[in-house]
Order: structure tokens, then C-alpha cells, then sequence
């Protein structure tokens, strides 16, 4: 199955389930930027419940902007809050010390566009869970026909990067993943894992990749 996504930052384990369970992955640059979604936000485990860690955005013109083109802020000192909040919510979880070491650059190197830096923390949290789905950015937007065209078996997807393949091979879901309302997915029953908080809060599904990631270490993949 191929599969296209839209970028996220550490993005939730159902994302990154369709990375493991996928031949080949279009993360998507061309789509338009859509606020409170995971493309520049995830959602940890905290001692008081769930929290969203939101990567701010330089202002643009217009009322649309492609992903491709969207500049992280370097506003309030983003990085360092964010370190210090999974330090503060997963310190004390079994594989934090762990990997940690591979995860700070992500917090003091600057990244100037938000699609690239969100890509480059997908190849690194690919590595850290040991899966290897084969990723390629989007030459341009790609629009599949509607649900009544893909019922044909001969509907097919052409676009100018090479993607060509039938309707029945590629799954979407650019906009099934996000964290309001999100659409139905099948495919995705949420697997209880240890968590932290788990006595105090029970269990919290489909939150960061990285609470899976500081619970569990590398027995992570067994859950995606």
C-alpha cells in the first residue's frame, strides 16, 4: 500500500503506524497549512493531563499559504519551553535518558522552513523506531478523483513526480489525521501501552510519537 500523509511535528502514533504499515509514503509539501493541526503541533502526557506543543509560524501574506513555504518563528523562546516540558513529563519514563541525546538538536538547531524541519524529525524518529518506510516529498499537490472514480478499477494516479499507480494502491490521509475531529480510520485501533501517567489518568491512545517512544524504547514498533 502507498500511502500519503501530510507533515507532522513528532506526530501521533496513527501517523506514524502509516509510515511502518506503508511500501511508500508522499509526505505532502504543497498542500495549505491548516492551524491546530499536527503540522506544527503534538500532544504529550503532562502530570496534569494531556498537552499540545505548538511550533509557531512566521506571518503570511494572503489568506493561504503551501506548507513548503511556511517559516518557523523563532517567538518566545519555543524550543527550550518545549524541551523542558519533555523533560518535565517524561523524565522520569523508562527510555527518556535513552534517547535523548538524539532528540535535543531538535531543539537548538534553527530550521528556517517548517515542512523541512518537520521531514527531518520523520527520518529521525524512523530511525530511533527502526522501521524504514521509503519517503518522498511532493513535486506538487496531488488530487485523487473522487470516491466515484477511485469504484473503477481503472482509475488511476498520474502526476508530474512519477506517481502513477491504480486507486486500490494508495491510501489518504492528509486530512483523516488530525487531532479535532478526526475522520474514521479502520485501520487504526489504538494498542494500550505503559504509560507514565497511566494510574492517574488511564490510558491516553494516539498521543506524540514520543510517549510511545520514552514508554517503551525499542519494543515501540510492536505497537504501530
Amino acid at each position: 500500500m502507498n500511502t500519503l500523509l501530510s507533515a507532522t511535528y513528532f506526530g501521533p502514533i496513527q501517523w506514524y503506524q502509516k509510515l511502518n504499515r506503508s511500501e511508500l509514503c508522499y509526505i505532502e509539501q504543497h498542500d495549505n497549512f491548516i492551524k491546530q493541526t499536527y503540522r506544527n503541533r503534538c500532544v504529550i502526557a503532562t502530570t496534569q493531563g494531556t498537552q499540545a506543543l505548538t511550533v509557531p509560524i512566521e506571518r503570511y501574506d494572503g489568506l493561504k499559504c503551501e506548507m513548503r513555504d511556511i517559516r518557523i518563528s523563532d517567538h518566545g523562546a519555543w524550543r527550550h519551553l518545549h524541551w523542558n516540558a519533555l523533560v518535565s513529563a517524561y523524565g522520569e519514563s523508562p527510555f527518556f535518558e535513552f534517547y535523548a541525546d538524539d532528540l535535543r538538536p531538535f531543539f537548538e538547531k534553527r530550521w528556517q522552513f517548517l515542512y523541512d524541519y518537520d521531514l527531518a524529525i520523520t527520518e529521525k524518529m524512523c530511525e530511533l523506531l527502526d522501521i524504514h518506510p521509503t519517503l518522498r516529498r511532493t513535486e506538487e499537490y496531488i488530487k485523487l478523483p473522487d470516491s466515484t472514480a477511485a469504484d473503477s478499477a481503472e482509475a488511476v494516479v498520474i502526476s508530474s513526480d512519477g506517481i502513477a499507480g491504480n486507486l486500490m494502491q494508495w491510501a489518504d490521509y492528509r486530512e483523516i489525521i488530525r487531532p479535532k475531529h478526526p475522520l474514521p480510520d479502520a485501520d487504526f485501533q489504538p494498542k494500550p501501552y505503559y504509560q507514565v501517567y497511566k494510574q492517574k489518568f488511564g490510558f491516553l491512545p494516539n498521543l506524540s510519537i514520543l510517549d510511545l517512544l520514552f514508554n517503551e524504547g525499542n519494543e515501540a514498533v510492536l505497537f504501530l
